[in-house]
C-alpha cells in the first residue's frame, strides 16, 4: 500500500475538458448545467477523505438532468477513451504510481484506474480525480463494486492514508518442505481503532497473504544455492547476518514490502538460517 500525490487537475477541470467534444446539444447543456454538482461533490468527498469519513459520502447524488449511465459514459468514453479529450488527464493520474506499481497492493503492475468510491453507486465521481486511483487489474477486480457504510470499511486510499510510518507487515515462517511464510498484519498501537481496521480489511479484500506468500516462494527458490554457500562457509549464524543485512536494505526501501517482511521474518528464525531454507 503505497502513498501517492494527488492528483493536480480538479474535478471541475476534467469534468469541463472531458466534455468539451460533446456534439448532441441537449446533452451537452444538461452535462454542463451539472458542473456545479460535479465540482461540489468532489469538494465533500475531499473533506471526507481526510478526515477518515468517506462512507459519509452520498451515494447516487443526483446530478441534475444527467443520468448515471451518462455520467459513467463521460468517464468510458470521454476521460478513458484513447481519443476522448479528457484522456490526458487519464494518462497523468496514470503515471503517477512510483516505478509503475499498484498502490493498492504494492507489487503488481498498473493497468487502469480504479475508482476508489465505484462509479456505478457515485456517478458523480465518475470522473472526480481524487477518486481515481492507478491499480492493476487484480486489485481493480478485488475491490468489485461495492460501496462502504462505516468508517472502518472505507479501503485504504493512497491519497489521503499514509501507512508506512509505522511497520504493519509482518511475516512467520512455517517449518514445512519447503519452508513457507505466513504474511500477516500485526497491531499499531500508535494508530487510531478505525485506521488498523480498515488496513486489516485491506489485507484481507485483495488476497495479500497469499500474494505475498507466493512471491517469497519464489524468492526463496532465487536465493536457496547462496544462502547454502554462505551457511557451509559460516554456519547459521553467517546466514542470520546475510538475511538481516537484506531485511535491513528492503527496510529503507520499501518499510512495509513483503520483502522486508520476508527476510525480517527468515533473519530471526533459528530454523530457518540453520539449514531449513533448504528443506
Amino acid at each position: 500500500m503505497l502513498k501517492l500525490e494527488r492528483p493536480t487537475n480538479s474535478a471541475l477541470d476534467t469534468f469541463i475538458l472531458s466534455i468539451s467534444k460533446v456534439r448532441n446539444t441537449d446533452l451537452s447543456n444538461r452535462l454542463v448545467a451539472a458542473a456545479d454538482v460535479i465540482a461540489a461533490e468532489s469538494a465533500f468527498y475531499d473533506a471526507a477523505g481526510t478526515l477518515q469519513n468517506l462512507h459519509l459520502v452520498q451515494r447516487m447524488a443526483p446530478v441534475v438532468a444527467v443520468t448515471k449511465d451518462e455520467m459513467e459514459a463521460v468517464y468510458t468514453q470521454r476521460m478513458a477513451g484513447l481519443k476522448g479529450p479528457g484522456r490526458p488527464i487519464y494518462d497523468e493520474i496514470f503515471a503517477s504510481a512510483p516505478n509503475g506499481r499498484c498502490p493498492l497492493c504494492g507489487h503488481r503492475n498498473v493497468m487502469t484506474l480504479d475508482h476508489h468510491l465505484p462509479k456505478a453507486h457515485y456517478p458523480a465521481l465518475a470522473v472526480a480525480p481524487l477518486n481515481l486511483v492507478p491499480s492493476c487489474s487484480d486489485c481493480n477486480k478485488a475491490k468489485l463494486a461495492g460501496f462502504p457504510t462505516t468508517p472502518e470499511e472505507v479501503g485504504i486510499h493512497p491519497y489521503y492514508d499514509d501507512v508506512d510510518n509505522e511497520t504493519w507487515l509482518v511475516a512467520s515462517v512455517m517449518s514445512t518442505s519447503p519452508s513457507a511464510l505466513l504474511f500477516d498484519v500485526q497491531n499499531v498501537v500508535a494508530w487510531d481503532p478505525i485506521l488498523m481496521q480498515r488496513v486489516r480489511n485491506h489485507f484481507q479484500s485483495l488476497a495479500l497473504s497469499s500474494l505475498y506468500a507466493s512471491q517469497a516462494a519464489d524468492e526463496l527458490l532465487n536465493i536457496k544455492y547462496s544462502l547454502s554457500q554462505v551457511h557451509i562457509a559460516g554456519g547459521m549464524d553467517a546466514v542470520r547476518e546475510e538475511l538481516t543485512m537484506k531485511a535491513i536494505s528492503c527496510r529503507h526501501a520499501r518499510p512495509n514490502g513483503w520483502r522486508t517482511a520476508a527476510y525480517s521474518a527468515w533473519a530471526t528464525d533459528d530454523w530457518f538460517c540453520n539449514s531449513g531454507f533448504n528443506a
